[in-house]
């Protein structure tokens, strides 16, 4: 009986001694397809996120910029429009530029 219950002892310990070297070679794997991961990323070229969310916020403010500036655009237009008795042609005021003299 005694010979069984140290065969199973051998048993647990051979088996506890694979798994951690399962564990490791998994682990090694696991940095080798990470590092191989990285090389091919750097050679692409890639931007980083914090770069993106830089640019995406400066494209939205100059959208809005751009949207500020065509809502001015079309108040002096306007403008011009009244000064010059109500017409908003846009082809009778460019054929005759306003007189600011």
């Amino acid at each position: 009986m005694q010979s069984q219950s140290r065969f199973f002892d051998d048993l647990a310990r051979v088996a506890a001694g694979a798994v951690g070297t399962i564990s490791g070679v998994r682990s090694e794997i696991e940095t080798r397809l990470r590092e191989q991961l990285e090389r091919v990323l750097a050679g692409m070229d890639l931007v980083t996120r914090d770069e993106f969310e830089a640019v995406k916020a400066m494209a939205a403010k100059a959208r809005s910029e751009q949207e500020d500036l065509a809502r001015r655009v079309a108040e002096l237009e306007n403008t011009i429009a009244a000064l010059h008795g109500g017409t908003t042609s846009h082809n009778a005021s460019a054929a005759e530029p306003p007189d600011f003299s």
